[in-house]
């Protein structure tokens, strides 16, 4: 009973603080012009799943645990850093991948045009930029590395393989794209928690890892899912390749010629039609689900050696929502 009240107070605590940092995300991004600032919260405002803010309060929990003093607002710029960060790049990504929706709403570059949006993902890098600064130089050199592999990771999604085998070097991008931020996020909270190099090695290594997990997940939900208020089948529209369809693409079974064709190349609505339902009952949605729970529970397994306590806890059930909720 005792963990289960300690457990309810941590969720009150970290849902108090998303609801600040969803606060202070809108003013961060207010600009000198009406127009930059209408531009920076077109997709900030359009809110999101803030997992990565999330992450960086439940790991700072695990110095509350501690019984150390950890300041809130310390955590609370931690997540903005990243929060910026990763919406800074969703507009970078979407003039990359010419989108025309996010979060079902249409896209800044749709709106706004190519150029403004690249120039106000800059903008708002430059915001995360300033707010790391106040934490101090070792936050800053991690949020550099993150940086450089955000862009590394965009620039082999652009060139493909290259010879590399197609699903690892998606595995790869996803890391580098997807995993690096959310293993900062994980790293800065127990940086602001002042845990040590061996517990922060740790938490960075389970951020990598469920950050892989939570983008593989989102990319099957695309496929499977007709309830989570997206619509389905958005990445094959676009012509996206994700592990369930490089899984598929791999197949040498002459019975899945024509899936595999469909899913190699941009759909239209009536191929969308064809091709889910066979995807959705072919034997790669089982395989991509089963990479899903090895990899949570690879990403569980870091977390053995960090401090008893609710914020563990919160941290070992993230590797169960994940899965879940592709299920």
């Amino acid at each position: 009973m005792v963990s289960d009240a300690a457990d309810e107070a941590l969720s009150e605590w970290v849902k108090d603080l998303l609801v600040t940092i969803e606060d202070r995300l809108l003013v961060a991004a207010s600009a000198r012009t009406e127009f930059v600032t209408e531009v920076a919260r077109h997709i900030t405002r359009a809110g999101g799943k803030r997992f990565r803010p999330m992450l960086v309060a439940l790991a700072a929990g695990i110095g509350r645990d501690l019984g150390r003093d950890v300041d809130d607002e310390s955590i609370i710029k931690a997540a903005l850093v990243v929060e910026l960060t990763h919406v800074a790049s969703l507009y970078h990504d979407d003039v990359m991948d010419s989108a025309e929706l996010r979060r079902s709403a249409p896209s800044a570059n749709a709106v706004y045009d190519n150029s403004v949006a690249i120039m106000v993902g800059d903008f708002l890098f430059a915001r995360a930029s300033s707010v790391v600064a106040t934490l101090g130089t070792d936050f800053v050199a991690v949020q550099a590395e993150t940086f450089a592999r955000l862009v590394q990771g965009q620039i082999a999604e652009l060139l493909g393989p290259r010879g590399a085998a197609p699903v690892e070097h998606h595995l790869a991008v996803v890391a580098d794209k997807t995993g690096s931020l959310i293993a900062t996020s994980a790293r800065f909270g127990g940086m602001v928690a002042g845990l040590g190099e061996e517990d922060l090695d740790a938490l960075t290594q389970f951020g990598e890892e469920i950050g892989v997990v939570f983008q593989l997940s989102d990319d099957l939900i695309d496929i499977t899912s007709d309830t989570t208020g997206k619509t389905p089948g958005t990445d094959l529209r676009e012509g996206v390749q994700t592990l369930a369809t490089l899984t598929l693409a791999a197949s040498t079974d002459s019975a899945d010629a024509e899936l595999k064709e469909l899913v190699s190349r941009p759909l239209t609505e009536a191929e969308i039609g064809r091709a889910l339902p066979l995807l959705r009952s072919h034997r790669v949605i089982a395989e991509t689900r089963a990479e899903i729970s090895r990899r949570a529970e690879a990403a569980r397994a870091f977390l053995v050696g960090l401090p008893d306590g609710p914020a563990k806890r919160g941290l070992d059930a993230l590797c169960d929502s994940v899965v879940t909720r592709s299920a």
